[in-house]
């Protein structure tokens, strides 16, 4: 069966996002390829899952671009990183400066807080039941 690999996280600028999702989010620089063009092929994803799922970190080309940095979802949460440690997690993603908008919240279907990345795009950090 086939698999999401990659989504698009269009980002501001290269670096910024890699220290962002490698720092403050815990997850590891999978590939950060120079293209020759001016732009680089990046890509995380959270440490340890060994595959699957990951972000393209691709930085905004254009006005229609840079207007999309931090408004993917429309200003609904649009990514949803699960955790095994919610607790855990999300104290050092605190202590890593990450901007909860919300307390932790235990839902019926599980622990849950929303979140931004650097540039406002909306994130639940989610344990399941």
């Amino acid at each position: 069966m086939s698999y999401i690999a990659l989504v698009t996280l269009v980002v501001r600028d290269y670096d910024e996002a890699i220290a962002f999702y490698t720092d403050a989010l815990g997850f590891e620089l999978i590939e950060d390829t120079d293209r020759g063009d001016g732009t680089r092929w990046v890509v995380v994803r959270p440490r340890g899952t060994g595959h699957g799922s990951a972000l393209l970190l691709a930085r905004a080309k254009d006005d229609v671009q840079r207007a999309s940095v931090g408004a993917q979802a429309g200003g609904r949460v649009g990514f949803f990183l699960h955790t095994g440690d919610f607790t855990a997690d999300h104290a050092r993603m605190t202590a890593a400066g990450v901007r909860f908008l919300e307390e932790p919240r235990h839902e019926p279907y599980g622990s849950v807080a929303v979140f931004e990345d650097l540039y406002g795009n909306r994130w639940d950090l989610l344990q399941p039941k």
